[in-house]
């Protein structure tokens, strides 16, 4: 075959794997220029179609406008009053107004998966040893979308085969536990199949799925079903449970954990090996859309979208003490607020007198980087840090770009999930103390004190949650998960009003905006025009 027609028949290939948005579960793959013989019996077009199945995987940069999800959680306030984001905040989304639902989209990655899955033991990929572990990358996909679809939804209809045109698609979901067993039993044959790392780091295989990512992914969906929302008795094995998945990719010693110098670099790869503290993230081109969002408004015309909020930059500990600041023996000082904090505070928010770009930051009251007369301007004070690569440049001129991937699973969270479920499942045990204080001593915060009872080990455990993965997505979940979200989900979120007279700063708390939270919004509504289409879906619980 000469290099044209191959060029034109991956063009085909490409198109075919469009196509099936129309419908995710009846979608014919035989239409267009090339049969499925014919992707099948090629080398190239299996291991093509096997590349296309990974198209589901979520950068989570930008869910519109260049909103993050942390926006509708009170990790932040999106600048951008209008911005889609706002109606997981005024209670306006529902099954005709859904918003990040990927519930379509989902099922057609699957439907790829299932595809691949059923035709590549027999197809032409060459050599045959290849196989295994392609198809373990497969389960690893298949496992991965049903979690997406499992952690927004709850239960939902289990899809581990394709769907042929004259099946009945009217299909009832299965339920909560079933949908855990069918991730939980992918992720075992993926790890089964799969090597440790990525041995081969070209450009190619990053991103690809990993025996410790399946684990990872395992990890997770067993924290999520053993969690108070999934787990009303409060059943301690299945806590056990999740503590073991987490504890398995741990005892693999093939995970490490950033230096604090480092850790600002896990969303910026120029100067680390792929992972390291990494264990799955997308791939991604070189960009610098994130820092044109998200920079403060003074900085080649940032957009400054993503405003953390004063509760979350209450929940950064003293650094000298440990102590959270509402305890008076923390050494808080409140005429000097941002002082001895956790370091993470720096490393991910952008505060009044921090240093961006190499150039002071003003959210005062009249400062650069918040100017009322600018619509984008900080409505609480602060802007994110994290994820931002300062040496990119974004205005006029030539562009400076960096390659920014969206890390899926890291080994910070895996040492959390472990501490979690263990304190859950036997208490404040040592191994708890150990792990938590991993992720801690990394950024020089202090040991977590002796003598934690279960309930208090929790909460902090929970903290450590809330700062070390801040905007990463993991707030918007757990809170739910916890069944925690009326506690701080229906409350206003607040910032901080800063006020200069001569050398003299003023601090004010103050309400940004209402919030509206209530228990159905734990799981996502299905949307309308998937129940009109499968009548035995039925609704999540009060939508």
């Amino acid at each position: 075959m000469n290099k044209k027609r191959a060029i034109l028949l991956l063009l085909a290939i490409f198109s075919v794997f469009s196509a099936c948005k129309k419908d995710y579960l009846s979608f014919d793959y035989n239409d267009g220029n090339i049969t499925g013989e014919d992707v099948w019996a090629s080398d190239l077009h299996t291991r093509g179609f096997l590349n296309n199945c990974y198209g589901g995987m979520l950068a989570r940069y930008d869910l519109g406008d260049g909103s993050l999800l942390a926006a509708a959680s009170d990790e932040a306030v999106n600048s951008n009053p209008n911005g889609a984001i706002v109606v997981f905040n005024n209670g306006t989304w529902g099954p005709l107004r859904t918003i990040d639902d990927q519930y379509a989209n989902m099922y057609n990655h699957i439907r790829r998966t299932n595809l691949f899955l059923e035709n590549a033991a027999t197809s032409g990929i060459a050599p045959i040893s290849d196989i295994p572990k392609l198809m373990g990358e497969a389960y690893f996909l298949r496992a991965l979308y049903h979690f997406e679809l499992m952690k927004r939804y709850g239960g939902i209809i289990i899809a581990n085969k394709s769907f042929n045109p004259g099946e009945d698609l009217n299909l009832p979901k299965n339920s909560f536990e079933e949908v855990v067993n069918q991730i939980v039993a992918d992720c075992d044959a993926a790890a089964a199949s799969l090597p440790d790392v990525t041995a081969d780091l070209s450009s190619e295989n990053k991103g690809r799925a990993t025996k410790s990512a399946a684990l990872a992914l395992k990890s997770r969906t067993l924290l999520y079903a053993a969690s108070p929302l999934n787990n009303a008795a409060n059943d301690a094995a299945k806590w056990q449970k999740a503590a073991d998945a987490a504890k398995a990719v741990i005892d693999m010693n093939k995970l490490v954990l950033l230096t604090q110098a480092q850790l600002p670099n896990l969303w910026n790869y120029t100067a680390l090996p792929f992972n390291a503290e990494v264990i799955m993230a997308t791939t991604a081109n070189n960009i610098n859309s994130v820092e044109l969002a998200n920079a403060p408004i003074s900085y080649n015309a940032g957009r400054g979208r993503t405003n953390p909020t004063q509760e979350l930059v209450d929940a950064f500990e003293m650094r000298t003490t440990g102590k959270p600041i509402s305890d008076p023996t923390s050494g808080y000082v409140a005429t000097n607020p941002y002082a001895n904090r956790d370091p993470r505070l720096a490393l991910f928010i952008v505060t009044n007198g921090s240093t961006f770009k190499s150039v002071n930051v003003e959210t005062f009251v009249g400062g650069k980087d918040n100017n009322v007369n600018n619509g984008n301007t900080t409505k609480t004070g602060y802007y994110m840090r994290k994820f931002l690569t300062e040496a990119n440049f974004w205005g006029t001129g030539t562009q400076t770009l960096s390659r920014k991937p969206w890390v899926l699973f890291r080994y910070a969270e895996i040492l959390l999930n472990y501490a979690e479920a263990l304190n859950e499942a036997q208490g404040a045990v040592p191994e708890v103390y150990t792990y938590v204080n991993m992720v801690r001593n990394r950024v020089a915060m202090p040991a977590l004190p002796l003598g934690l009872t279960k309930e208090q080990m929790r909460e902090r455990i929970q903290n450590e949650r809330r700062v070390e993965l801040c905007f990463e997505d993991h707030r918007f979940y757990d809170v739910r998960r916890w069944n925690k979200g009326v506690q701080y989900f229906n409350v206003p979120v607040s910032g901080m009003r800063i006020t200069r007279s001569g050398s003299t700063l003023t601090y004010l708390r103050f309400e940004v905006e209402p919030r509206v939270f209530s228990e159905k919004m734990n799981r996502f509504p299905f949307p309308q025009a998937e129940l009109n289409r499968a009548t035995k879906l039925v609704q999540n619980t009060d939508w």
